[in-house]
């Protein structure tokens, strides 16, 4: 696709595989005049953007914040109406926790024209890195996503006897303890397998298996982690542990 000066593009990077960056996202890059991209956007992603666009990091991790939420809308505007292409990148999916409503809000009210382009998110990857399916007939057959940063402790299945969902939960944090003491409370069985996965779709991803029951004794996986939750889990011969991925191969 031929990219329109200003107009900025929120734009999926994926979970960190290069191979996993959509095609219009990678003629994008290839386009840009401006790249704002999170802090989260593997380098290899980033590199692939024009030799001679400006790539500016405008991203929030572990609660420190380079720049504001409001900042990052005023450069998207300002680059906007100077006419250059702008590509907005975020991790994963936009759409998925990644404040993209805001922004689109922002956009909006200035008149500046957007597009969205959508990513891989990490709850894909990292179930497809697993070997599971999170919506398996004999498992789940509800698949639900939430942030643990404004998780609702009392996320409840108790309305299906069966427990078939596969819970996803982003940025989980590490005190798995209040995160296991949560589920209990919400109606979640002690046996339901859990999968922690670090860094979902890079070369330093690692994946460890457990239980709810002993979630509190599992050692916090490195940033960005997410938790999968849900018999559907069971379902596949998974290793305890996988310390990386074979990365770029099929």
């Amino acid at each position: 696709m031929n990219a329109r000066a200003g107009t900025v593009y929120l734009t999926g990077a994926g979970p960190g595989d290069p191979e996993l960056l959509t095609r219009r996202a990678l003629h994008l890059l290839q386009q840009a005049d401006v790249v704002l991209h999170d802090d989260l956007v593997a380098e290899e992603i980033v590199a692939e953007s024009r030799a001679g666009a400006k790539r500016v990091n405008v991203g929030k991790r572990c609660g420190t914040k380079k720049i504001t939420q409001q900042e990052i809308h005023a450069l998207m505007i300002e680059h906007a109406r100077a006419g250059r292409i702008v590509v907005r990148l975020k991790s994963g999916d936009p759409l998925i926790f990644g404040r993209a409503g805001e922004e689109i809000r922002a956009l909006t009210e200035a008149g500046v024209p957007f597009v969205v382009i959508p990513g891989v998110t990490a709850a894909f990857a990292a179930a497809a890195a697993s070997g599971f399916s999170m919506t398996d007939r004999g498992g789940a057959s509800r698949l639900v996503l939430e942030s643990g940063h404004h998780a609702e402790e009392r996320t409840r299945v108790t309305d299906d006897p069966h427990h078939a969902t596969t819970l996803v939960r982003y940025m989980p944090g590490s005190d798995y303890r209040r995160t296991q003491e949560g589920l209990l409370a919400a109606g979640w069985l002690p046996e339901t397998p859990v999968l922690l996965v670090s860094c979902a779709g890079q070369r330093r991803q690692r994946i460890h298996r457990t239980t709810i029951a002993l979630l509190h004794a599992t050692a916090p996986l490195p940033a960005p982690a997410i938790l999968l939750i849900g018999r559907s889990i069971a379902m596949a011969p998974l290793r305890d542990d996988i310390p990386e991925i074979a990365h770029g191969q099929s």
